[in-house]
């Protein structure tokens, strides 16, 4: 292939490339980093620059770049089968995978759909739960009900149960509407010095238990992002909140969808964040770091009870009505596959004990920075909201950009960033280091001290 230099790759990307989630008229004509290559828990730009990938390729690379083993994988399944459609036929690699998903998904869950992204395995999920209660008697059960703060993807469906104003408000008149329950974190609480996570999670329970009962009789089901609340700015669950949302979906017979795609595979500490809970939804969507940030798959797995509903004669039309062109792609699942093998290979769950300590330990250190409103953790997940006061912990407005200017100043110090307006996240490939999350959070630490002191 032709090596390209720097110019004219970044011209190519001007001219012919609409970038998501980016205002193009701030874009077009800037000296944007040209990604060539990845290496470890680095990527590479066209210059021969190296940055720690603190992201994690937007929130899915699992075990490094580049690894090895699915390097491995993938080019021997490109040489057997590149594709084959899962519609009247299967394969070999789609049939394994499901069957490796459902032995370590939690209890119960015991069918796998596969799609090709996260936005798309909450909308298989949603329509599931719609379909089963029609099929099951319960025609009137039509309504989901969701969290503030959610994002559960950018499809029509996955965004009607979301709840963040800044994507979802523009495309208002085409979605449908839902029931909103309070995000699970109250904001009002941090300007307190008697921060009590578990008081507002008990408040924000009341008002669920409130809303369930008064729609049951409507309600289809209850979809949620476990643990983390990812976009909405790493909003982290007060302990036993999802054991609780999982009893009161049970009491008012309301399917409990859970939305894995960010917190699953390990990103939690445990392989995912309803296991670490003890509980088992309905329905799990899973992607991101299904295929270890490879390529493009998702999974929706579901209970026995839920797929007996759509079983039938033919005539009865309980078929489920949904598919992919590259549903269960055999290249994806052989990737995927291979992440999975790496697991256990490099006892990757074990391994990351330490590493959830030592970024608890940097967090609570810059918990005292004095533009550091508040700090929040998961397993491998860390977000820092930074703030123009401490003591009022009064928020930047958005268009000073504070959190973007900080992660500009991160590749001062090789690091890679995107932040989440006035939060900085970190979300690093699970296989990193000791010494390369150190050098992550030095970095972090030096790159807010500069933009905000």
């Amino acid at each position: 292939m032709e090596e390209l230099d720097t110019k004219t790759l970044r011209k190519y990307d001007s001219d012919y490339l609409w970038h998501p989630f980016t205002q193009m008229s701030e874009w077009e004509g800037a000296e944007n980093l040209v990604i060539t290559r990845g290496e470890g828990s680095y990527i590479i730009d066209s210059e021969g620059n190296r940055y720690l990938d603190g992201v994690a390729a937007i929130w899915t690379n699992v075990h490094g770049h580049c690894r090895r083993e699915i390097n491995e994988a993938i080019k021997e399944q490109v040489d057997r089968l590149e594709h084959s459609t899962l519609l009247g036929l299967t394969n070999d690699r789609a049939a394994l995978l499901a069957k490796r998903l459902v032995d370590i998904a939690p209890p119960a869950l015991c069918k796998v759909f596969y799609s090709d992204n996260g936005s798309t395995a909450v909308e298989i999920g949603v329509k599931m739960a719609f379909q089963y209660q029609n099929q099951t008697g319960h025609p009137e059960k039509t309504k989901f009900i969701s969290f503030t703060n959610a994002y559960h993807g950018d499809t029509v469906g996955s965004m009607s149960v979301g709840g963040i104003d800044i994507y979802h408000e523009v495309y208002a008149p085409l979605l449908f509407p839902t029931i909103k329950a309070p995000s699970p974190y109250c904001y009002r609480c941090t300007l307190t010095e008697d921060r009590d996570c578990t008081r507002c999670g008990m408040l924000c329970l009341k008002e669920l238990e409130r809303l369930m009962e008064q729609h049951a009789h409507e309600l289809a089901g209850l979809v949620i992002e476990p643990a983390v609340q990812g976009a909405g700015g790493m909003i982290v669950h007060p302990e036993g909140f999802l054991k609780r949302v999982r009893e009161l979906c049970d009491r008012f017979d309301v399917l409990m969808i859970a939305d894995e795609v960010a917190v699953g595979f390990g990103r939690t500490g445990a392989m995912f964040a309803c296991g670490k809970a003890a509980i088992t939804p309905d329905i799990m969507a899973l992607s991101k770091g299904i295929s270890a940030g490879y390529l493009p798959l998702a999974a929706t797995l579901t209970t026995r009870k839920v797929y007996d509903a759509f079983i039938g004669s033919y005539a009865e039309l309980k078929t489920f009505f949904h598919g992919h062109t590259f549903t269960g792609n055999p290249i994806a699942c052989a990737a995927a596959l291979a992440s999975l093998d790496l697991f256990e290979s490099d006892k990757l769950l074990e391994a990351l004990v330490p590493k959830i300590a030592y970024l608890k330990e940097r967090l609570q250190k810059l918990a005292g920075l004095p533009h550091v409103g508040d700090v929040r953790q998961e397993g491998m997940i860390g977000g820092i909201e930074l703030v123009v006061d401490k003591e009022t912990r009064q928020p930047y407005h958005w268009e000073e950009r504070v959190g973007v200017r900080v992660c500009l100043e991160a590749r001062k110090h090789g690091l890679f960033l995107r932040p989440l307006g006035n939060i900085i996240v970190i979300f690093p490939p699970l296989a990193i280091s000791l010494n390369e999350l150190a050098l992550l959070m030095d970095g972090i630490e030096a790159s807010i001290r500069a933009v905000t002191e």
